[in-house]
């Protein structure tokens, strides 16, 4: 889902009542999509991520895998997901194997947490002269909101609360489930 930038300070307070008693993170990253074009049609896609804020972390690289094809009844996209942490020397590994930088950003915002949920709001922010994350620009006047969970194969009541938690977010935010076929 999204809000407007008018509305981030109410959604940031109703997500501090109904998460866990904790100070939200906040986050200043910058990702760059990597892709590998090879004999099938679509490409094969890579995310390298690092924090911008907090000195010395780890680049952060994922994979994330197709949708299932499931239950349409399902609240929540499934998908398989891989995140390791990395060297510093990613970025120049990745195009040794072949990947070339398909765009980049910088996202900011805050993380929350309820239970094994994780609730992120963040602006996108375009970066405007290539490689350089100090000149960017925000993408659009509305934060994303996404909440997402990692669990096993199969747990499929984990969707249902995190359709009841969207529930409760209304309405200031409609978290909906995206099909990713739809944006391409």
């Amino acid at each position: 889902g999204s809000v407007l930038d008018q509305s981030l300070e109410s959604l940031l307070h109703r997500l501090r009542g109904l998460c866990d008693n904790m100070e939200p993170e906040t986050f200043l990253d910058h990702e760059m999509v990597f892709l590998l074009q090879g004999q099938q049609a679509s490409p094969f896609v890579l995310r390298a991520r690092r924090s911008m804020d907090k000195s010395g972390m780890p680049w952060h690289l994922r994979y994330l895998g197709q949708p299932e094809i499931g239950d349409k009844n399902r609240h929540a996209l499934v998908r398989n997901c891989v995140d390791i942490a990395t060297s510093d020397n990613l970025t120049d590994f990745l195009v040794e194997m072949g990947f070339r930088m398909d765009h980049e950003f910088v996202a900011k915002g805050h993380v929350f947490r309820k239970g094994i949920m994780k609730i992120v709001v963040y602006k996108i922010f375009r970066i405007l002269m290539p490689g350089n994350t100090e000149s960017i620009e925000p993408l659009s006047l509305s934060y994303l909101v996404e909440l997402n969970v990692v669990a096993p194969a199969g747990q499929d009541v984990v969707s249902d609360d995190m359709r009841n938690f969207a529930e409760q977010l209304k309405p200031l935010v409609h978290l909906e489930k995206i099909d990713p076929k739809r944006l391409m």
